[in-house]
């Protein structure tokens, strides 16, 4: 369902998306990386965050399960784009960071567990992952996508199911594009070395 909103809809979620300022949220991910650290984005969307982190110097790979936005993501960052959904993302531990900004919650909650092992088993030991989910508890449709949304608690619980990640810290911000109003919930996660 959402895959399918995000190909019909590109152009017009690139446009809206591609240059908000995550300024900030980058800052507070990358204190956490070495210069040069290799990055996935996943769930890369429009490409801007990973277009960030390469301008950073940073090594990004990315994947989007949207053609459409993959193509748009690719011609944004230079990178070679996967089109893959997370639940078919598998990875050696490889990764010192995953970005997951406004992706996961395209996932339904009852996958959510096996795609976080999932994640969980591609980041390096000492490895930092950032996500981030629309404020709420559950699972809900609007205009043609499925949501799936988080609290804080919500997000510990399911984190303690993978006892080799510890949350570094979680936190609230609000929406930064023009005319939202929306409230979402951000983490830190790291994986013990």
């Amino acid at each position: 369902m959402s895959i399918n909103y995000y190909q019909q809809h590109a152009q017009r979620f690139f446009d809206e998306a591609v240059r908000v300022d995550m300024s900030a949220l980058h800052d507070r991910f990358l204190a956490y990386l070495s210069p040069g650290a290799r990055i996935l984005d996943a769930g890369c969307g429009s490409g801007r965050d990973a277009s960030a982190f390469l301008a950073r110097g940073y090594a990004v790979e990315a994947f989007d399960a949207s053609f459409e936005m993959a193509q748009r993501a690719a011609a944004l960052t230079g990178l070679p784009v996967s089109v893959m959904r997370f639940e078919d993302f598998s990875a050696p531990a490889r990764y010192d960071g995953i970005w997951c900004c406004a992706s996961l919650l395209h996932v339904a909650e009852a996958d959510l567990p096996a795609v976080f092992a999932r994640l969980a088993n591609a980041l390096k030991p000492n490895g930092v992952w950032y996500l981030s989910f629309k404020l709420g508890r559950g699972e809900r449709e609007k205009d043609g996508r499925r949501f799936t949304d988080m609290d804080e608690a919500r997000l510990r619980e399911l984190m303690r199911a993978l006892p080799e990640l510890k949350v570094k810290a979680l936190w609230q911000t609000a929406d930064k594009r023009v005319g939202r109003d929306e409230a979402w919930v951000n983490g830190l996660v790291m994986k013990v070395g």
